[in-house]
């Protein structure tokens, strides 16, 4: 066998290996992918209701509703165009508030609503611990 193709061979092994570790990879991750709906999304097609998914947006005003267990919670995630109802049952985020970003992360139900298992709050992008925060604005003043 030449040398010429000698190295064809194995150019066309190695991307054949690459290929295949591509699709193991992609085959492995299909289960734990889990695609994002905004409420409006949903309003003209219901996504699939045996899938995970992640439902993100703004929690509405005055919505969140906390039930006497301490544990249960119901609110409306809302995009500006369209409300979702969502209920979650665990401990809540420390960020997670009225008027704060939100992604949900659970499943579907037939009625339009959204039952998280998973509350992710976001924060702004601006945030800093408070003893970071509270250095940045002393003034000192220089000696000579």
């Amino acid at each position: 066998m030449k040398a010429k193709h000698q190295r064809l061979s194995l150019a066309l092994l190695a991307i054949a290996a690459i290929v295949a570790a591509a699709l193991l990879a992609l085959s492995g991750l299909k289960d734990q992918a889990a695609f994002f709906y905004a409420p409006s999304d949903v309003v003209g097609e219901l996504p699939p209701l045996d899938r995970a998914v992640r439902l993100g947006g703004m929690v509405e005003g005055g919505s969140i509703r906390r039930a006497a267990d301490g544990v249960s919670i119901a609110f409306l995630v809302t995009d500006g165009k369209a409300t979702t109802p969502v209920t979650f049952s665990g401990i809540a985020p420390d960020l997670f508030k009225e008027r704060s970003g939100v992604v949900a992360e659970g499943h579907f139900r037939a009625d339009r609503s959204f039952v998280a298992t998973n509350l992710l709050a976001k924060h702004d992008e601006k945030y800093m611990p408070p003893e970071l925060a509270g250095k940045m604005h002393e003034t000192r003043t220089l000696q000579p």
